[in-house]
């Protein structure tokens, strides 16, 4: 894992509400799993045990993870951002220039892409191709379906 880790405000609340919810509820039902487990007697052939074991392992690694992210955290502001080309954050206005489709996108951090909100991560193909471009600016961008070609329309932010 890299160290520096950028994110929204609003990214940063929702990685800390997921690590906060994460050390409190989901380890003492994790705990009463595995207490339950044991109670059942012969640790060596005990399915449940073996799974509740398995389900803390990866719990712990999903909050050392959490905890290294949020530890290494920038939080982006406004102002770091020039307004005027795509960078994180913006919310930009694509057009297909091979089928005429019109795209609504806005760029955010790894952990914060949701296509179905129409946010997509700065490391996907689609983001990496529209970062540092401008308005009415071209890209030619590598998809796994193989070459899409967009046209900046426009470039906002909050």
């Amino acid at each position: 894992m890299s160290g520096k880790v950028i994110l929204t405000q609003k990214g940063y609340d929702k990685l800390f509400e997921e690590l906060n919810f994460l050390k409190t509820k989901k380890r003492r039902e994790v705990a009463d799993q595995l207490e339950k487990a044991r109670a059942h007697g012969d640790l060596s052939e005990n399915a449940d045990y073996e799974t509740a074991k398995e389900t803390k392992h990866q719990l712990e690694i999903r909050i050392a993870e959490l905890e290294h992210k949020l530890s290494g955290a920038r939080i982006l502001e406004k102002g770091d951002i020039a307004q005027d080309k795509v960078y994180l954050t913006a919310k930009v206005k694509v057009k297909n220039l091979d089928s005429g489709d019109v795209f609504d996108y806005t760029l955010v951090a790894q952990d914060e892409a949701n296509f179905d909100e129409g946010k997509i991560s700065v490391t996907s193909p689609i983001g990496r191709g529209l970062l540092g471009k401008a308005l009415n600016e071209e890209a030619v961008i590598q998809v796994p379906a193989g070459k899409i070609k967009l046209k900046i329309m426009e470039i906002s932010y909050e």
